[in-house]
């Protein structure tokens, strides 16, 4: 089975994500902003994306790859500083991503990092403006004193998919895996 890891970040951590199941897999890594690796080439997919103003990067990628992909084994991987299960994240992922993208793919929320020193001085100056009006105090903290989530063992659950999926040799397609 051919398998590849597919991400598009912005500030580091998808990147690192992707890179720490490299370690694991010696799966091939190809940053989308940088390469352009045809998805039909492989057998099995993970995909890794930031999620930036509230929708996920990989989402135009993986809305134009669709249909060379979709009836293979994906596994998508969002990174970002709210945490699993949080109402606000499922519902960035519900609207930027169709039903059908949904009911196929495995999905794995992941926790980045964001800080602030590296970011240019125009967003970091808009991040502590937005920060000011933010009511929700966890959100404002993050928001003005950037965070640090990154777990190495993150990445477990998507080792255990692609163990259990190189197994069966072909992902059943049925109820949504989505793993809040």
């Amino acid at each position: 089975m051919k398998a590849a890891i597919f991400y598009t970040g912005k500030f580091g951590s998808t990147k690192k994500y992707a890179y720490w199941i490299n370690e694991r897999t010696n799966f091939p890594v190809f940053d989308l902003k940088k390469e352009r690796p045809d998805p039909s080439d492989y057998d099995l997919l993970i995909l890794g994306s930031s999620i930036i103003s509230m929708r996920p990067t990989i989402k135009k990628w993986l809305k134009a790859h669709w249909p060379a992909i979709k009836n293979k084994p994906v596994l998508l991987f969002t990174v970002s500083g709210t945490e699993p299960g949080h109402p606000d994240l499922q519902k960035w992922v519900l609207n930027s991503l169709s039903a059908e993208i949904l009911d196929r793919v495995h999905y794995v929320p992941l926790r980045g990092r964001l800080r602030l020193e590296e970011l240019p001085w125009w967003l970091r100056s808009m991040m502590k403006f937005a920060a000011r009006v933010e009511k929700d105090p966890d959100v404002k903290k993050r928001m003005s004193e950037g965070f640090d989530y990154m777990d190495k063992t993150g990445v477990e659950p998507i080792l255990d998919w692609i163990d259990d999926t190189i197994e069966k040799e072909h992902l059943e397609v049925g109820e949504p895996q989505l793993a809040w």
